[in-house]
């Protein structure tokens, strides 16, 4: 697409001008899904290791105890809060996923939002405008540049995602044009993020990074603090400097009448979304095999190439690389008929017997598969051969998590938490956050015993 001088301006102009009745109900809807999915996801992920390692080294350093760390006692600065937060959201490798750029959107927006609306009034109502127009900022960035962006080795959820939160945060702070632009400016200086980190504890690191950036970015831009005005189109910019792609009409055409919040997709299993055809295989294979699971001598998966390339670790030695290994998480499906994050804990990636099964399985890649189908062939030890094919799994655009699954996710990694009566509570108030008064109450709910005190 030939070169635009006005990208950033114009996208920075639509951000302070949309209005809430510009946002179709049904954006709304699914912002609200996204919310409560993203909730959980935190509190879910707010004991893993990587939280407690985080939060002793930053605890020092923060400033007035404003905000939240969600699913903890501990309080911190609204900057450092986002950033627990969404470390913590993304931890599990349970969050949601924007599937045409593989961006997570809602870590670094909501993880941003919610930790600012504990320090002043936020109604629910501008919550999910900047929700929106913060998804809809780092998933169009996101388009415009994916996949050469992703393909050399950008890990797009921080790199994007600190646009969503800088949009967001902007459009919370009411900044005026010249202070959102700066804010994106801003942001794009601090884009980054690198795939090289999948399967260590920098990977959920670059959402939390992300909403801590953005989030700072718009408080540098209310305070006059300026940047480029051309940050992502100039040919010093984001795009250029990041990407081969630039396609500038992926930012601004059809920008308030086509949302790509709607196409937004919740997780089923807790690991990189191209294992999830897999996994989504092997439970089914092991509910038709019943007692011959045990049985398997060898299987083989037939996938697309970037199957390997993203989750072809074969001997994980952590659940965090677990999460990027096909071969542990088509074991633990077809042992235990496990995707959650049960299945990706340190034990469970030495566990003796789900070594051994991942050693029988074996996978083929190929071009002409698509990214999220698989074809599993399992023989057993009698020489007979099962096959299975996915096409999408549950989870995807096409076979969507209901509201009834999403809250079951969230009670399932929730409770165990911060108790099951004031999970219960909190599910209930998080689909209502439209209606609320003072969002920043939903967030100093979710401390354990909150509902106690």
């Amino acid at each position: 697409m030939s070169q635009r001088n006005d990208v950033t301006r114009a996208l920075a102009e639509w951000i302070v001008d949309c209005r809430s009745n510009d946002i179709p109900e049904e954006i709304r809807t699914e912002a609200v899904r996204t919310f409560v999915n993203w909730l959980g996801c935190a509190i879910g992920g707010a004991t893993h290791e990587t939280v407690d390692c985080a939060l002793a080294a930053v605890a020092p350093f923060s400033g007035s105890p404003e905000s939240s760390v969600l699913g903890r006692s501990e309080r911190l600065d609204p900057l450092h809060a986002a950033l627990l937060n969404g470390i913590s959201s993304h931890v599990l490798d349970y969050d949601d996923t924007h599937l045409k750029t593989i961006i997570h959107p809602a870590g670094p927006v909501a993880s941003a939002l919610l930790a600012i609306a504990e320090t002043r009034p936020v109604s629910g109502a501008a919550f999910l405008d900047a929700l929106i127009i913060g998804v809809e900022t780092e998933c169009r960035i996101g388009n415009a540049v994916y996949p050469d962006h992703y393909d050399r080795g950008w890990h797009i959820t921080g790199t994007a995602g600190v646009f969503g939160a800088a949009a967001a945060t902007s459009r919370l702070l009411g900044l005026d044009a010249q202070a959102t632009t700066w804010a994106l400016g801003i942001a794009a200086t601090q884009s980054s993020g690198f795939r090289e980190m999948f399967g260590t504890m920098c990977k959920s690191f670059h959402p939390g990074r992300a909403a801590q950036n953005g989030a700072f970015a718009a408080f540098l831009a209310q305070a006059g603090f300026d940047s480029s005005e051309r940050a992502i189109e100039a040919p010093r910019g984001f795009a250029n400097v990041m990407s081969d792609k630039q396609d500038y009409g992926e930012i601004l055409d059809g920008l308030g009448t086509h949302w790509e919040a709607a196409l937004n997709s919740y997780k089923p299993f807790a690991c990189g979304i191209v294992i999830h055809p897999t996994i989504d295989g092997c439970i089914q294979l092991r509910n038709e095999l019943g007692d011959d699971v045990g049985r398997i001598a060898k299987v083989e998966l037939t996938a697309h190439p970037l199957v390997l390339e993203l989750t072809g670790k074969t001997e994980p030695r952590t659940g965090l690389e677990g999460k990027f290994s096909v071969f542990h998480a088509a074991a633990s499906a077809l042992l235990r008929g496990d995707g959650s994050p049960t299945a990706f804990t340190d034990e469970a990636v030495n566990d003796r017997a789900l070594i051994d099964m991942r050693r029988t399985i074996h996978v083929t890649t190929d071009p002409a598969c698509n990214e999220a189908s698989v074809t599993i062939a399992v023989t057993l030890e009698d020489g007979r051969r099962i096959e299975k094919h996915i096409d999408r799994a549950i989870g995807s655009r096409e076979r969507p998590l209901s509201d009834a699954q999403i809250e079951a996710k969230f009670r399932d990694q929730a409770a165990a938490v911060i108790g099951e009566q004031a999970c219960e509570a909190l599910i209930r108030a998080a689909w209502q956050i439209a209606a609320m008064d003072d969002v920043g109450a939903l967030a100093r709910a979710c401390a354990p015993g909150a509902s106690r005190q």
